[in-house]
């Protein structure tokens, strides 16, 4: 059983779920949620044909909120390092799990986070939404 069960993820596991269903309903939550998706890594395709590793379904979104984004690097522009947001979405057996980095603690980071910090908590509370509706 894979663990997302820690302080800096945001995680919801969807029952009787197959990755596709899951991703593409965690896109449309994101969606909604003002984020689109920048990036996608089939980890599970990459390393099987870099290393022949077998592994289950595993995908990173990099997720956007193009006006977050913006208020992140005017604020500080080093914030660029943390952007976009990963949003994994991985098969666990007959479920998939849902597993975003959340904002509050990915900004915590930063020497000063308190000049970001409406900005992480606007992007932590959409994420938290974005994965409870998927």
């Amino acid at each position: 059983m894979m663990n997302f069960d820690v302080p800096y993820a945001i995680t919801r596991r969807l029952s009787d779920t197959s990755l596709a269903a899951a991703r593409e309903r965690i896109i449309q939550a994101l969606s909604a949620e003002g984020f689109g998706v920048l990036t996608e890594i089939d980890i599970q395709a990459t390393l099987e044909k870099k290393i022949g590793a077998k592994t289950a379904p595993y995908v990173i979104l990099g997720a956007c909120n193009p006006h977050l984004a913006h208020r992140a690097l005017s604020s500080e522009p080093a914030a660029g390092l943390l952007l976009p947001c990963n949003v994994v979405v991985a098969q666990d057996g007959p479920d998939a799990v849902l597993s975003a980095i959340a904002p509050k603690a990915m900004f915590a980071v930063l020497p000063d986070a308190t000049a970001i910090g409406t900005v992480a908590e606007d992007a932590d509370a959409r994420l938290r939404r974005a994965i409870a509706a998927a």
